[in-house]
């Protein structure tokens, strides 16, 4: 049987539904289930996603071939809905061809509207409705689009405009108009000839007058469009795997543009920013929907209160409000009314937050997509919450609601107080994306790209972002535009990311020719610093203090939930009692990971550490040893108190000797002064440390071995301090960590000295403590004879960085030399440092932790690598039975939702 390419939707009826989002897209699914249940959508048909791997593999001529029966049967189909014909010069259908990936991805593909026109049809158009205007706004739209999307015209430099844009900008200044919707029918018939004209000089080929031409060029385009520049950056940003591939949905066309009682818009049934229960949007009257996005002209309110707070936001009177910027509620009553009974039915049928786009064509309504609406984190939160405590949704779906990465939003620094009241107000925008950013002025994306490399915070400064943008927005710290609403582009993909963005901030001028922003008289130059305030819409002159962000009831809410459900422990990473405490705040139910050597680098530790390093006996290290030992275990002390009987696992010294000794000439000259030895004996003794490669050589437990006077320090050290405040009243539970085994005698070797020096310790501080002695796997032979190491481990701690590392034999220092090309080339498709490589490293450590728990049933077992707090490495720790994953403070709430999502799809 021949495999199906084309799923027709219209008339209530439709091919697909809702659970085809693979198949058809998130498009192509939701349209044909708005059919099926009765939303008023104009007719049209998807084709599949798998044609579009079939366009990559085998080409568009091809494919063509392939679809050209089905796509004219379905054209048909749509044709008897509409009651016209396509290329029909008396009766004419016009096509809207949009992309529809399985995962949203707003602007990123390409979409092209009002295919059909030529010179011919645009005549029966005007004919036909009695609207000239309408007609040839219509074609001179399809003219610029078509020839942008699918004829490649693109601006030469970067400084440039777009090419059509300069010649609209022409035709207005002669014609002596400031608005597009101003310029007269023989102003567009202009338009139309210079466009082609310049498609013509641009691209050396006449514009498309065959319908049929036009549209397989919009077809092929859209699939052209998956593997563009933009839509490649937003799917490495989001996760989206490039052989998913996207749908094409080709739509009868319904027009805004048609005069006074038609309009376009976009709408949400919740707020996409913040999440309250308030449904809002934007709408054009007499316009086409790229016009509410681009953010050429300023969008009025849907809802008479979010219009009356757009107005207290800009300082509008409410009587100039009224007559000028008037909603759709008070201006197009009817048509409200039943736009506001189909978003709360979308929401109630898809039980989410729901983004709705719409036309209303000379007084009907037609929707034209819905889809769940991307939001901010605070957002994400709260409406998830909210669908709970108003029984839409149970506590399981509540919880995978939640992007776990989007909850990083929520944990960072928000604009001091104090310091607001002290700052200059340049202007005020739209609160697009809420947070807050300080950063350098830049104007192009390529070179916030570029600052940020430069390890520069940027704030991106544009009239309107295209999805030309997305790598400078990417690289921001925030996003502020001149023109746009809270559906534009800019606000849309911020909230996406989670970025800050203010948008509409119409007082500024943007001079790319000069770089240079204008607010009033203030004139700021590229490179100058400036604050934005996403939450309210502000811009600061300079920088502005922040403070650390709270979590507010819902965020509680979630994170109470995580626990009730997840299986999975969450400890952290943490060196210092402040990322001790801030963990806890979080939620953190021990350390994984305290690394000493973090411990050392302050100017009095560092020189005794160096003293230590650079000793020739044994003598003179146990010298410079009894020097670091009050400092080591006042360090201690601080973080297992701040931990409160907590378990705590610290790992003994790892790094290379070689990164604490001095490199620099003063310094060698301080520490042999110091030393009170000559300089060029220091420099002998240094140079014998420096290794051909430091991280496979002298480190870990070998340097334990070699050196059992420093393991002895670091224990009396360690349960020194646990006899300190164990007999404070305070309750410990040490786990002693031996780095960088691979032979079981490594281990039981520097177990002895651990134990032995235990029993010295509690001797002469009188009182016991319970603790454990374990290792980090982090060398593949350690996790093939895990069997044998547990036979005396306590527990494993996997150390996935350094596994990876010697897995892969990649060097985690020197991957950034070849890992693009191999993401690009999709040799790789993660960073395995970033992302645990679970056909691979997890292996091992799958069968580490089978073959230890075998000898030992009660070995506990984590992982303190990076991947600790990376979403999917979390839930395959709890997939193969870890006891927890150890994180960064910053991440445990992440992983604890992480963990809790895990065992839920476990149980689904």
């Amino acid at each position: 049987m021949e495999k199906k390419r084309v799923y027709s939707f219209g008339d209530g009826k439709a091919e697909g539904r809702a659970d085809m989002k693979n198949l058809l897209g998130g498009k192509g699914a939701n349209l044909a289930e708005m059919n099926l249940i009765g939303v008023p959508v104009p007719p049209g048909f998807t084709i599949t996603t798998e044609v579009c791997g079939e366009y990559y593999s085998i080409g568009g001529e091809r494919v063509r071939e392939l679809l050209d029966t089905e796509v004219r049967a379905a054209i048909k189909g749509v044709e008897a809905l509409m009651k016209n014909n396509f290329g029909d010069v008396s009766n004419p259908l016009l096509l809207s061809v949009r992309s529809g990936a399985r995962a949203s991805m707003p602007g990123m593909m390409d979409t092209i509207l009002n295919l059909g026109l030529n010179d011919e049809v645009v005549a029966g158009l005007a004919r036909k409705t009695g609207n000239e205007r309408f007609a040839w706004d219509s074609y001179r739209r399809f003219v610029q689009m078509y020839g942008d999307v699918v004829l490649g015209m693109k601006p030469v430099e970067k400084t440039e405009i777009d090419p059509f844009e300069k010649i609209i900008e022409e035709v207005k200044e002669e014609a002596g108009v400031k608005l597009d919707n101003e310029l007269s029918v023989e102003n567009l018939k202009d338009l139309v000839a210079r466009f082609k004209k310049a498609v013509f000089e641009q691209t050396g080929k006449n514009f498309p007058v065959d319908p049929y031409e036009q549209l397989w060029g919009a077809i092929m385009a859209v699939f052209n469009s998956w593997m563009n520049e933009r839509a490649i950056l937003y799917r490495k940003m989001e996760g989206i795997p490039a052989e998913w591939g996207t749908a094409v949905t080709v739509q009868a066309m319904v027009f805004g543009n048609m005069g006074d009682t038609s309009a376009t818009g976009v709408c949400f049934s919740r707020d996409a920013a913040t999440g309250e229960n308030l449904f809002n949007g934007e709408y054009l009257i007499n316009a086409q929907g790229e016009d509410v996005v681009a953010g050429i002209r300023t969008p009025q309110q849907i809802t008479k209160v979010g219009s009356v707070r757009w107005a207290e936001r800009g300082a509008i009177s409410e009587a100039d409000r009224a007559s000028k910027y008037p909603s759709m509620e008070e201006c197009m009553p009817e048509i409200y009314a039943e736009l506001d009974a189909i978003q709360r039915r979308l929401e109630g049928h898809y039980l989410d937050m729901q983004d709705m786009e719409f036309t209303v064509q000379e007084g009907k309504l037609w929707i034209l997509q819905t889809r769940n609406g991307k939001r901010t984190g605070s957002a994400m939160v709260k409406i998830a919450c909210d669908l709970l405590k108003e029984s839409k949704i149970t506590e399981e779906q509540a919880l995978l609601r939640i992007e776990t990465n989007k909850l990083d939003e929520l944990l960072h620094p928000i604009f001091d107080k104090k310091a607001l009241k002290s700052a200059k107000l340049l202007t005020k925008g739209l609160p697009a994306s809420p947070g807050a950013a300080t950063g350098q002025i830049v104007f192009f994306a390529d070179d916030a790209a570029a600052w940020k490399a430069e390890g520069k915070k940027v704030i991106i400064v544009r009239q309107e972002t295209s999805p030309e943008d997305l790598q400078g927005m990417e690289a921001s710290e925030g996003i502020l535009t001149t023109r746009g609403g809270m559906t534009s582009h800019a606000a849309v993909v911020a909230r996406g990311m989670g970025k800050c963005c203010i948008t509409g901030a119409g007082e500024m001028i943007v001079d790319y020719k000069e770089r240079t922003l204008t607010v009033g008289g203030t004139v700021l130059h590229e490179g100058e610093c400036i604050s934005i305030n996403g939450s309210t819409g502000e811009v600061f002159l300079g920088e502005v203090a922040t403070v650390a962000a709270e979590m507010d009831e819902d965020f509680k809410m979630i994170l109470a939930l995580a626990d009730k459900y997840a299986q999975l422990k969450v400890r952290t990473n943490a060196d210092t009692p402040r990322d001790a405490a801030k963990a806890r705040e979080f939620g953190a139910v021990g350390i994984g990971l305290c690394r000493t050597e973090h411990m050392f680098f302050e100017a009095d530790k560092i020189k005794a550490m160096r003293e230590m390093i650079l000793s020739n006996t044994v003598e003179d290290r146990v010298k410079a040893l009894d020097k670091i030992l009050p400092y080591q275990r006042k360090d201690f002390y601080e973080i297992f108190k701040t931990m409160q009987g907590l378990p705590v696992t610290v790992r003994l010294l790892d790094p290379p000797l070689h990164e604490f000794v001095p490199h620099d000439d003063k310094n060698q000259r301080e520490m042999a002064e110091t030393m009170g030895i000559e300089l060029s004996v220091l420099q002998e003794r240094i140079k014998k440390l420096e290794e051909h490669n430091p991280m496979l050589g002298h480190r870990g437990c070998r340097l334990g071995n070699t050196y059992p006077e420093i393991t002895r320090m670091q224990t009396k050290a360690i349960l020194g301090a646990c006899c300190q405040l164990v007999k404070e009243g305070i309750e410990c539970h040490p786990e002693i960590m031996v780095p960088l085994v691979g032979i079981l005698y490594e281990f039981k070797e520097q177990e002895r000295v651990i134990r032995e020096t235990a029993e010295e310790v509690f001797a002469e501080e009188n009182i016991r403590v319970d603790f454990k002695v374990g290792t980090m796997i982090e060398v593949p032979r350690a996790a093939l004879t895990a069997d044998r190491i547990a036979s005396s481990a306590e527990f494993f701690s996997f150390g996935t960085n350094d596994l990876t590392q010697m897995t892969f034999g990649y060097s985690r220092d020197d991957i950034s030399s070849f890992l693009p090309e191999y993401l690009e080339k999709k040799i790789l498709k993660v960073d395995p440092y970033q992302v645990l490589d679970q056909k691979g490293v997890g292996q091992l450590i799958s069968m580490a932790t089978e073959r230890g728990r075998a000898v030992r049933p009660d070995l506990k077992v984590g992982i303190c690598g990076e991947h600790g707090g990376e979403p999917s490495s979390v839930k395959f720790c709890h997939r193969i039975g870890l006891n927890y994953v150890s994180c960064s403070p910053f991440r445990v709430p992440l992983a604890r939702v992480a963990a809790a999502q895990a065992a839920v799809e476990e149980k689904k």
